[in-house]
């Protein structure tokens, strides 16, 4: 795991929330990307694969994941305990994610350790159901929401609207 921190503070004194938004690359991130405006007056950091993604989020501290998935069980393991280590050292007072393994891990340590308020935002890509990290992530999430107005109904997610 490799971290940029452009602040080295943990803490704020101006009663922010803390967040931790959390997505694998791709599609996931740009779906993250685009509510990014929604936490600008809160003291956010943010993990994702990729070490560029860091010049997207300038001024808030970023992580860098392991890539992992579903077939690689050890790197699952490694990606849990990087994720351990952020959730433990950020204390989010929220976690949000757009997806997929990295995210569940995110919530699921947040909410277990530290009862954070935990949001899932499936990605839009998944039009016919809701992804296995969706379906993984529903009993440690606040709030779970889909892009698709008819899987709010099939699947028992909320739809607010989509992010695209």
């Amino acid at each position: 795991m490799k971290i940029h921190d452009p602040q080295l503070q943990n803490q704020n004194s101006t009663g922010e929330r803390r967040v931790l938004a959390v997505s694998s690359g791709g599609g996931h991130w740009i779906q993250l990307m685009m509510l990014k405006a929604a936490f600008e007056r809160h003291q956010c950091s943010f993990a994702s694969e990729r070490t560029a993604y860091a010049k997207e989020v300038p001024g808030s501290r970023f992580y860098t994941l392991k890539k992992a998935n579903r077939w690689n069980p050890f790197l699952l393991l490694i990606l849990s305990l990087e994720l351990l280590g952020i959730v433990v050292r950020e204390r989010p007072d929220v976690v949000i994610s757009t997806g997929a393994a990295c995210g569940v891990f995110a919530i699921v340590l947040a909410k277990i350790i530290l009862r954070s308020k935990t949001i899932w935002i499936d990605s839009i890509a998944n039009c016919s159901h809701l992804s296995l990290s969706g379906r993984l992530v529903k009993p440690f999430a606040d709030i779970w929401l889909t892009q698709w107005q008819h899987l709010a109904h099939t699947e028992g997610a909320d739809y607010w609207g989509r992010v695209f």
